[in-house]
C-alpha cells in the first residue's frame, strides 16, 4: 500500500546521500532471532532483516506483519532452520516514513550484512527502498506493499531485488467491482476515494473499469484527502445521486470515520474496500453497528474453512492470545516465502542467488494462497471477500485469478 501521508519522494534522494554516517541512529532495533551468527548466512545462522512500521501512522500494518514474522521463525528454528541454520531476524522500526525506511534498508544492508529483508509494508515505503535493495543487492519482499510500482518502475521496468507476497491493487478491485454487480446485483455505484493517495486512486480506476465493462454505472465520484475529519458534505453528495453501492478505497483512519458519518447522514447501501480497512482500530472508529453490510477484498479470512488456515490460526492464537488478521498471515507467508527461496538458492546463499530463486516461485502454497511469482514479481494468487458482522469479520468467498 502506498500512504500519502509519507514525505514525497524528492526528500528520500537527499536523505540517502546522508546516511551513511547516521546509520546507528536509524530507529528502534528488535532481534527475536539467534544473537551469535555471523554475517549473512555465515556460521550458524542466516540473516534476515525486517523493515517494517513499528511505531508512526502505519503501525497497525507493520506490527502485526512483524508478529506472523516471528511466529514462522519460531517454528523454522524450531524445526532446525533453513538448511540446517537458525534464522537471526533483525526488525528496525522504519517509523512509518519514506526516509527512515531507505535508512532502515541500508542499515539492513550494510551494518547487519542480512541476506534478504521483510517489508516495508506500505507501497510508499517499499518504492522508497527499492534503490537501497538493488544498491546492495539484498531482496526486499513486501508482505503488503499492494501498488504496481514497487516492483516495476515508471517506465515498466521489473525492479530486479523487489518482490511481494500480495496481490496487486487492480485485482482487488477488479474483484471489488464483480462481487458488486454479480453478488450485491448493484447497478448504479458511487466511488468516495482519498485523491492524495496513489493506493486508493489506483484501486478506484481499476474498480470502475470493471463496474462499466459489469454493465454498472458510476452515477457519482467524490474524494477526500488524508487526514480529513469531517465527510459530510461529500457525502451528502453521494447521498443525493442515489447510489446502491458505495466504494470506498483508502486506510483505516479516514474510513473508520467516513463508514460512521455514512450511516449517520441515512447512507444505508453495501459499503466496500480493501485491505487498507484490515485493521481493528477501523471499529473503533465506526463502530460495529455502522460497519454491518460493509464488505472488504483482502487476503486471507482467518474464518477460511480450509485446515491449513485453521492449524495457523490455532498456532497464532496461542502464541498471541488473539485472532490472526491478514497482516500477521502475510507476515508469516512472506517468511516461509524466503525460506523456499533460500532453500532452492544452493550452497552460496547470498542476495543474489536468493533473488533468482524468488523470481522462479512456482506453486508455492502458504496460508494466504498457493502462488507462482510473474514476470514482474507479482503472486498471481486468490483473493477473499470478507463480511463485517456487529464488528467482525466473516469469510464470504475465496477469488481466483
Amino acid at each position: 500500500m502506498k500512504h500519502s501521508k509519507m514525505k514525497k519522494f524528492a526528500s528520500i534522494f537527499m536523505a540517502t546521500t546522508v546516511l551513511a554516517g547516521v546509520l546507528a541512529g536509524c530507529g528502534a532495533t528488535e532481534n527475536s532471532g539467534s544473537s551469535n551468527g555471523g554475517s549473512g548466512s555465515s556460521g550458524d545462522t542466516i540473516k534476515i532483516g525486517g523493515n517494517l512500521e513499528l511505531s508512526g501512522a502505519v503501525a497497525s500494518y507493520g506490527s502485526s506483519i512483524n508478529d506472523g514474522a516471528k511466529l514462522a521463525i519460531a517454528e523454522i528454528n524450531e524445526a532446525g532452520g533453513i538448511n540446517g541454520k537458525k534464522i537471526d531476524y533483525i526488525a528496525v522500526d522504519n517509523k512509518s516514513d519514506n526516509a527512515e525506511a531507505v535508512t532502515a534498508g541500508i542499515r539492513l544492508a550494510e551494518q547487519e550484512k542480512v541476506v534478504a529483508m521483510l517489508g516495508p509494508a506500505t507501497s510508499g515505503n517499499a518504492t522508497a527502498t527499492v534503490q537501497t535493495a538493488s544498491q546492495f543487492k539484498v531482496p526486499m519482499v513486501t508482505a503488503s506493499g499492494t501498488a504496481e510500482t514497487v516492483t516495476v518502475d515508471k517506465d515498466g521496468n521489473v525492479n530486479d531485488y523487489a518482490f511481494r507476497t500480495c496481490f496487486i491493487d487492480p485485482f482487488q478491485g477488479i474483484v471489488a467491482a464483480n462481487f458488486a454487480t454479480e453478488e450485491l446485483k448493484a447497478k448504479n455505484v458511487a466511488i468516495y476515494m482519498d485523491s492524495t493517495s496513489d493506493y486508493a486512486k489506483g484501486l478506484a480506476a481499476s474498480f470502475k473499469k470493471q463496474i462499466e465493462e459489469n454493465g454498472g454505472t458510476v452515477v457519482k465520484e467524490e474524494a477526500y484527502v488524508t487526514d480529513d475529519v469531517d465527510f459530510k458534505s461529500t457525502l451528502t453528495n453521494i447521498k443525493s445521486s442515489n447510489p446502491d453501492f458505495v466504494f470506498i478505497p483508502g486506510y483505516y483512519e479516514e474510513v473508520g470515520l467516513i463508514v460512521k458519518q455514512a450511516r449517520e447522514l441515512g447512507i444505508d447501501v453495501p459499503l466496500m474496500g480493501a485491505d487498507g480497512w484490515d485493521s481493528p482500530t477501523l471499529v473503533d472508529l465506526a463502530g460495529a453497528d455502522a460497519l454491518n453490510n460493509t464488505f472488504i477484498t483482502n487476503h486471507y479470512s482467518s474464518g477460511d474453512p480450509d485446515p491449513k488456515i485453521q492449524d495457523f490460526v490455532s498456532a497464532f492464537e496461542e502464541e498471541y492470545s488473539k485472532q490472526p488478521n491478514a497482516f500477521h498471515a502475510l507476515g508469516y507467508d512472506t517468511i516461509y516465502y524466503l525460506k523456499d527461496a533460500i532453500e532452492r538458492a544452493g550452497e552460496e546463499v547470498t542476495g543474489e542467488t536468493i533473488q533468482k530463486a524468488l523470481a522462479e516461485t512456482k506453486d508455492l502454497s502458504l496460508i494466504t494462497g498457493t502462488f507462482t511469482v510473474d514476470e514482474k514479481h507479482n503472486p498471481v494468487k486468490s483473493a477473499t471477500v470478507l463480511e463485517f458482522v456487529d464488528g467482525n469479520q466473516e469469510f464470504k468467498s475465496k477469488v481466483n485469478p
